[in-house]
């Protein structure tokens, strides 16, 4: 059985238990040949407009009007299956669409009416129930007019399942939305949790890149400076492959440091200079200067200055022109006005670089490199600006950075 099948199988029940009832009142309450069969249609109808109250509660609406109008014209009697619209007015209410909401709540005062009318054309209308004597005798007994007895009947057959069926609808729609909000909540939360793993693997591809892309660029100027010894001197060849297996054994450590996840504390305060020493000690000459006076950092703006001075040297060294000086210059803020640490690295471009080329190798992804250092700044509110000048008629590479120390 298919689930289309499934699903309509509970409406046709009940379209069936209506019929059944219907002539089983017909068979016992009209005689044969006295409007029987047009007693049996209207049962018939009454009985489909129940099966379409949930599928298609519009036209269930549509059908029990008009089976009424027809019933009235043609003067078939009230039959007591046709309180079975109570079911109608049900499904209306639950499933039905906001307008045919509408015209089903306008119906039962139009209903109520109809009915009215009925009644009094043919006050023996409700002695034609199959009712008990007495329970017909209270109604008539409930008011002195028939009309309170019809805004009574009225009530209770189309009022009270109409409102039930809101009642639900509107149960059911809290409940929907508050799925729906769940969802949405769920959704979020996972979008928050994929940004996170996204921003904590862009900071590790940061990491490694500043630690590992500085370590080899120092240890490729150290090894292509070992070419240049003479050859009479081993002891300056040991030296440089001391330095060398140094530079190495600090980088491991800061891959291990980095892929470890553990917290960093920040470099500590030899670590500015030991970044220019490592640069020297491959035979580049390094120009250093300060300007004001050196004041301690935050752990987190510590770290940034680091990692910025070193893919600035690390700049320097891949594009810089051999043997000559590199030139870094801090300039600690002096007054209320300077609040931003700033950080100046320069070098004379090598030959090999054309105008047109950024610092930055274009096999680089983006994140890394200058990407990596303008965004490592933009996260603590500095920024990062780099130029190509000409100086005395030579290409000269400029990154300039801003790191906020003041106003934190």
């Amino acid at each position: 059985m298919t689930a289309r099948l499934r699903d309509v199988v509970p409406d046709v029940l009940l379209g069936t238990v209506v019929l059944l009832i219907g002539v089983l009142e017909i068979w016992t309450q009209i005689p044969a040949g006295d409007g029987r069969q047009a007693a049996l249609l209207v049962a018939v109808l009454f009985a489909v407009a129940c099966a379409l109250s949930r599928p298609a509660p519009m036209g269930a609406l549509t059908l029990v009007w008009s089976t009424s109008v027809l019933q009235l014209l043609a003067g078939t009697p009230m039959l007591l299956v046709e309180v079975s619209v109570a079911v109608v007015a049900f499904g209306c209410a639950r499933w039905g669409q906001p307008v045919t909401v509408i015209l089903s709540g306008l119906s039962i005062p139009a209903a109520g009416a109809l009915g009215l009318y009925y009644v009094q054309r043919d006050p023996g209308t409700l002695r034609s129930f199959a009712l008990p004597r007495e329970i017909r005798d209270n109604v008539y007994e409930f008011s002195d007019t028939m009309v309170v007895g019809g805004i009574v009947l009225g009530l209770l057959i189309l009022a009270v399942p109409w409102l039930a069926g809101l009642v639900l609808r509107a149960t059911a729609r809290a409940q929907r939305s508050e799925v729906r909000t769940e969802e949405a909540e769920r959704a979020t939360e996972q979008a928050r949790e994929i940004a996170r793993l996204h921003d904590e693997q862009a900071t590790l591809a940061r990491d490694v890149h500043d630690v590992v892309g500085h370590s080899l660029a120092v240890i490729l100027a150290q090894a292509e400076s070992g070419q240049y010894l003479p050859d009479d001197d081993p002891a300056a060849l040991k030296r440089t492959l001391a330095t060398i297996a140094t530079s190495a054994r600090s980088s491991l450590q800061d891959v291990r440091r980095v892929l470890s996840g553990e917290p960093d504390a920040g470099p500590d305060t030899d670590a500015y200079e030991e970044l220019l020493d490592g640069v020297r000690a491959g035979g580049t000459e390094v120009e250093a200067a300060e300007v004001g006076r050196a004041q301690p950092l935050p752990p987190e703006l510590e770290t940034v200055a680091h990692r910025v001075v070193q893919e600035m040297l690390t700049n320097a060294l891949k594009h810089g022109r051999r043997g000559r000086p590199v030139q870094v210059e801090r300039h600690w803020p002096e007054g209320s006005w300077d609040r931003d640490l700033r950080i100046e690295v320069r070098n004379i471009a090598d030959h090999a670089d054309d105008e047109t080329q950024p610092l930055q190798a274009a096999t680089v992804p983006p994140g890394q490199g200058l990407d990596g250092m303008r965004r490592r700044l933009e996260a603590v509110g500095g920024r990062l600006d780099v130029r190509r000048r000409d100086e005395d008629g030579e290409p000269t590479f400029t990154a300039t950075a801003w790191v906020p120390v003041s106003g934190r």
